[in-house]
Protein backbone atom coordinates (compact mmCIF):
# COMPACT_ATOMS: atom_id res chain seq x y z
CA UNK A 1 0.00 0.00 0.00
CA UNK A 2 2.85 2.41 0.79
CA UNK A 3 4.48 1.66 -2.57
CA UNK A 4 1.22 2.28 -4.41
CA UNK A 5 0.62 5.57 -2.64
CA UNK A 6 4.14 6.81 -3.24
CA UNK A 7 3.71 6.23 -6.97
CA UNK A 8 0.22 7.71 -7.28
CA UNK A 9 0.37 10.57 -4.79
CA UNK A 10 -0.25 13.08 -7.57
CA UNK A 11 -3.29 11.23 -8.93
CA UNK A 12 -5.88 13.29 -7.09
CA UNK A 13 -9.13 15.01 -7.98
CA UNK A 14 -8.71 18.42 -9.52
CA UNK A 15 -12.20 19.65 -8.66
CA UNK A 16 -13.83 19.93 -5.27
CA UNK A 17 -17.02 18.21 -6.48
CA UNK A 18 -15.10 15.08 -7.46
CA UNK A 19 -13.23 12.35 -5.65
CA UNK A 20 -10.74 9.76 -6.86
CA UNK A 21 -10.74 6.56 -4.83
CA UNK A 22 -7.72 4.28 -5.29
CA UNK A 23 -7.59 0.71 -4.05
CA UNK A 24 -4.81 -1.62 -5.25
CA UNK A 25 -5.18 -1.69 -9.05
CA UNK A 26 -8.71 -0.23 -9.09
CA UNK A 27 -9.47 3.47 -9.43
CA UNK A 28 -12.93 5.01 -9.05
CA UNK A 29 -13.95 8.53 -10.00
CA UNK A 30 -16.94 9.90 -8.09
CA UNK A 31 -18.48 13.13 -9.33
CA UNK A 32 -21.24 15.28 -7.86
CA UNK A 33 -23.22 16.91 -10.66
CA UNK A 34 -25.20 20.04 -9.80
CA UNK A 35 -27.81 21.69 -12.01
CA UNK A 36 -26.99 19.31 -14.84
CA UNK A 37 -23.43 20.63 -15.24
CA UNK A 38 -21.20 17.62 -15.95
CA UNK A 39 -18.19 19.59 -17.19
CA UNK A 40 -16.04 19.13 -14.06
CA UNK A 41 -16.86 15.43 -13.90
CA UNK A 42 -15.92 14.89 -17.55
CA UNK A 43 -12.74 16.94 -17.25
CA UNK A 44 -11.78 14.80 -14.25
CA UNK A 45 -12.05 11.66 -16.33
CA UNK A 46 -10.06 13.27 -19.14
CA UNK A 47 -7.32 14.34 -16.73
CA UNK A 48 -7.17 10.85 -15.25
CA UNK A 49 -6.73 9.40 -18.72
CA UNK A 50 -3.93 11.87 -19.45
CA UNK A 51 -2.26 11.08 -16.11
CA UNK A 52 -2.31 7.37 -16.95
CA UNK A 53 -0.70 8.02 -20.33
CA UNK A 54 2.06 10.11 -18.78
CA UNK A 55 2.75 7.35 -16.24
CA UNK A 56 2.79 4.53 -18.81
CA UNK A 57 -0.51 3.09 -17.64
CA UNK A 58 -3.20 1.88 -20.01
CA UNK A 59 -6.90 2.26 -19.23
CA UNK A 60 -8.88 -0.72 -20.47
CA UNK A 61 -12.07 1.03 -21.55
CA UNK A 62 -13.85 -2.29 -22.10
CA UNK A 63 -13.58 -2.95 -18.35
CA UNK A 64 -14.60 0.54 -17.25
CA UNK A 65 -18.18 1.06 -16.09
CA UNK A 66 -20.24 4.15 -15.38
CA UNK A 67 -23.05 4.20 -12.84
CA UNK A 68 -25.37 7.20 -12.51
CA UNK A 69 -27.38 7.83 -9.36
CA UNK A 70 -30.03 10.39 -10.33
CA UNK A 71 -32.94 11.20 -8.04
CA UNK A 72 -33.97 14.23 -10.07
CA UNK A 73 -36.62 14.40 -12.74
CA UNK A 74 -34.06 13.65 -15.44
CA UNK A 75 -33.04 10.04 -15.87
CA UNK A 76 -30.20 8.08 -17.41
CA UNK A 77 -31.42 8.61 -20.97
CA UNK A 78 -30.64 12.35 -20.70
CA UNK A 79 -27.00 11.88 -19.73
CA UNK A 80 -24.47 11.82 -22.55
CA UNK A 81 -22.10 8.83 -22.61
CA UNK A 82 -18.53 9.13 -21.39
CA UNK A 83 -15.65 8.42 -23.77
CA UNK A 84 -12.11 7.37 -22.90
CA UNK A 85 -9.53 7.34 -25.68
CA UNK A 86 -12.33 7.55 -28.22
CA UNK A 87 -14.20 4.53 -26.84
CA UNK A 88 -17.55 4.79 -25.09
CA UNK A 89 -17.68 3.64 -21.47
CA UNK A 90 -20.43 1.13 -20.75
CA UNK A 91 -23.20 2.48 -18.56
CA UNK A 92 -24.62 -0.03 -16.07
CA UNK A 93 -27.46 -0.14 -13.56
CA UNK A 94 -25.28 -1.74 -10.90
CA UNK A 95 -21.71 -2.83 -10.31
CA UNK A 96 -19.60 -4.47 -7.65
CA UNK A 97 -17.37 -2.13 -5.68
CA UNK A 98 -15.00 -3.68 -3.14
CA UNK A 99 -17.32 -6.65 -2.72
CA UNK A 100 -20.55 -4.67 -2.43
CA UNK A 101 -23.15 -4.46 -5.19
CA UNK A 102 -24.21 -0.83 -5.69
CA UNK A 103 -27.34 -0.08 -7.74
CA UNK A 104 -28.38 3.10 -9.50
CA UNK A 105 -31.40 3.51 -7.21
CA UNK A 106 -29.28 2.76 -4.12
CA UNK A 107 -31.45 -0.21 -3.27
CA UNK A 108 -29.68 -3.25 -1.83
CA UNK A 109 -31.69 -6.11 -3.33
CA UNK A 110 -28.90 -7.34 -5.61
CA UNK A 111 -26.35 -7.09 -2.81
CA UNK A 112 -28.67 -8.94 -0.43
CA UNK A 113 -29.31 -11.72 -2.97
CA UNK A 114 -25.59 -12.17 -3.54
CA UNK A 115 -24.80 -12.34 0.18
CA UNK A 116 -27.70 -14.72 0.85
CA UNK A 117 -26.64 -17.19 -1.85
CA UNK A 118 -22.99 -17.24 -0.80
CA UNK A 119 -23.81 -17.59 2.88
CA UNK A 120 -26.29 -20.41 2.23
CA UNK A 121 -23.61 -22.30 0.32
CA UNK A 122 -21.28 -22.13 3.32
CA UNK A 123 -23.96 -23.65 5.54
CA UNK A 124 -23.47 -26.90 3.62
CA UNK A 125 -19.89 -27.15 4.87
CA UNK A 126 -21.02 -26.24 8.38
CA UNK A 127 -23.37 -29.25 8.30
CA UNK A 128 -20.58 -31.50 7.05
CA UNK A 129 -18.32 -30.41 9.89
CA UNK A 130 -21.03 -31.14 12.43
CA UNK A 131 -21.51 -34.63 11.00
CA UNK A 132 -17.86 -35.50 11.55
CA UNK A 133 -18.23 -34.57 15.21
CA UNK A 134 -16.48 -31.24 15.58
CA UNK A 135 -17.15 -29.32 18.78
CA UNK A 136 -19.60 -26.44 19.00
CA UNK A 137 -16.74 -24.07 19.62
CA UNK A 138 -15.04 -25.14 16.39
CA UNK A 139 -18.31 -24.89 14.48
CA UNK A 140 -18.84 -21.42 15.90
CA UNK A 141 -15.36 -20.35 14.81
CA UNK A 142 -15.99 -21.70 11.31
CA UNK A 143 -19.27 -19.79 11.16
CA UNK A 144 -17.64 -16.50 12.15
CA UNK A 145 -14.80 -16.93 9.65
CA UNK A 146 -17.06 -17.78 6.72
CA UNK A 147 -20.78 -17.10 7.02
CA UNK A 148 -20.70 -14.16 9.42
CA UNK A 149 -17.88 -12.45 7.54
CA UNK A 150 -20.06 -12.55 4.41
CA UNK A 151 -23.17 -11.35 6.20
CA UNK A 152 -21.42 -8.43 7.86
CA UNK A 153 -19.09 -7.20 5.11
CA UNK A 154 -19.57 -3.38 4.96
CA UNK A 155 -22.74 -3.91 6.99
CA UNK A 156 -22.68 -0.35 8.33
CA UNK A 157 -23.20 0.93 4.78
CA UNK A 158 -26.18 -1.14 3.66
CA UNK A 159 -27.98 -2.86 6.52
CA UNK A 160 -29.91 0.21 7.67
CA UNK A 161 -31.51 0.55 4.23
CA UNK A 162 -32.73 -3.02 3.87
CA UNK A 163 -36.42 -3.82 3.70
CA UNK A 164 -37.96 -5.94 6.43
CA UNK A 165 -38.11 -8.89 4.04
CA UNK A 166 -34.42 -8.59 3.14
CA UNK A 167 -33.46 -8.46 6.80
CA UNK A 168 -35.49 -11.58 7.49
CA UNK A 169 -33.75 -13.43 4.63
CA UNK A 170 -30.31 -12.71 6.03
CA UNK A 171 -31.36 -13.36 9.60
CA UNK A 172 -32.70 -16.72 8.45
CA UNK A 173 -29.14 -17.72 7.57
CA UNK A 174 -28.02 -16.84 11.11
CA UNK A 175 -30.90 -18.80 12.61
CA UNK A 176 -30.11 -21.83 10.43
CA UNK A 177 -26.46 -21.71 11.50
CA UNK A 178 -27.56 -21.60 15.13
CA UNK A 179 -29.70 -24.69 14.55
CA UNK A 180 -26.82 -26.53 12.91
CA UNK A 181 -24.38 -25.67 15.70
CA UNK A 182 -27.00 -26.68 18.25
CA UNK A 183 -26.61 -23.82 20.66
CA UNK A 184 -28.21 -20.47 21.38
CA UNK A 185 -26.52 -17.31 20.11
CA UNK A 186 -25.08 -16.05 23.44
CA UNK A 187 -23.38 -19.35 24.31
CA UNK A 188 -21.75 -19.73 20.88
CA UNK A 189 -20.72 -16.12 20.59
CA UNK A 190 -22.83 -15.58 17.47
CA UNK A 191 -24.55 -12.24 16.92
CA UNK A 192 -27.84 -11.56 15.20
CA UNK A 193 -27.59 -9.02 12.42
CA UNK A 194 -29.69 -6.56 14.41
CA UNK A 195 -26.99 -6.53 17.11
CA UNK A 196 -24.06 -6.85 14.69
CA UNK A 197 -24.69 -3.56 12.88
CA UNK A 198 -24.35 -1.19 15.88
CA UNK A 199 -21.36 -3.27 16.94
CA UNK A 200 -19.83 -2.53 13.54
CA UNK A 201 -20.68 1.17 13.89
CA UNK A 202 -18.80 1.32 17.18
CA UNK A 203 -15.81 -0.44 15.64
CA UNK A 204 -15.63 2.11 12.83
CA UNK A 205 -15.96 5.02 15.25
CA UNK A 206 -13.18 3.55 17.39
CA UNK A 207 -10.85 3.31 14.37
CA UNK A 208 -11.53 6.93 13.38
CA UNK A 209 -11.00 8.39 16.85
CA UNK A 210 -7.72 6.60 17.54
Amino acid sequence: MVIMESGTHDCVAGHSANSIIKFADDTTVVGRITDGDESEYRREIEQLSIWCQHNNLALNTSKNKELIVDFGRSRMGTHSPVYINGLMVERVKSFKFLGVHISEDLSWSENTNSIFKKARQCLYFLRRLRRVGLSRRTLSNFYRCTVESMLTGCIVAWFGNLSALERKRLQKVVNTAQSIIGSDLPSTGLFSLEHRRPRGDLTEVSKITR
